[in-house]
């Protein structure tokens, strides 16, 4: 009997080394420190705090840029006032160039604070130049204003995040807070863009083919 244990004990043993073998061999990557999980993860960049909220700007810049480009140059000077719609109330709200120039002075105003970097005297309390009408003008100085916020996000960290920094004649804040409001405000108001477009019978870009 014992033979018979010993010889299927010998048996056993070059069985178990080959099967091994051909599953190290199949699944290198499942079998090296880390596996799959350590490749996939050496592939891709870890994200950061900055890496996060400029990935969230770079999706509102992508569609006002984009929103900006289909409308024509001679519709940027359009604001639903002009549809003389009965019932509305649309006196004095800003035309479609307006609403751009907007939220480009805009981001200049809200992410200057995270660096200490003076905003452009272009800002013009939040309206943005008034002699440009142009729209390669008007949509250069958005995208400047997008890269000016890039910049600035670069900069965050665990450390500076949350620490309180001042600003002249408004209460303290956080560069968090600045970092991710200046998106938001650009969402509210490419949502107001949307309708200018839909206005005047054009599908905003990001919408199209759903």
């Amino acid at each position: 009997m014992k033979h018979i244990q010993n010889f299927l004990l010998l048996t056993a043993l070059p069985l178990t080394t080959l099967v091994y073998a051909q599953d190290t061999k199949s699944f290198p990557a499942a079998n090296a420190p880390g596996g799959h999980d350590s490749a996939q993860a050496s592939s891709s960049p870890v994200p950061t705090i900055a890496s996060a909220i400029d990935r969230e700007i770079s999706i509102v810049e992508k569609e006002l840029i984009d929103a900006a480009e289909a409308m024509p140059e001679g519709k940027f000077d359009f604001s639903p006032e002009k549809l003389n719609i009965s019932g509305s109330d649309y006196k004095g709200v800003r035309t479609f160039g307006q609403q751009l120039k907007h939220v480009a002075a805009s981001n200049y105003l809200i992410w200057s604070p995270i660096t200490g970097e003076k905003a452009p005297d272009t800002v013009n309390d939040g309206k943005g130049p008034d002699n440009m009408t142009a729209k390669a003008d008007i949509i250069k100085y958005l995208k400047d204003s997008f890269a000016f916020g890039h910049k600035a996000v670069a900069t965050l960290n665990a450390s500076n995040l949350v620490q309180p920094i001042t600003r002249n004649n408004k209460p303290p804040t956080t560069r968090l807070f600045l970092a991710t409001f200046a998106p938001a405000h650009a969402f509210d108001h490419y949502g107001q863009i949307v309708e200018y477009l839909r206005m005047n019978g054009i599908v905003p870009p990001a919408s199209r083919g759903q």
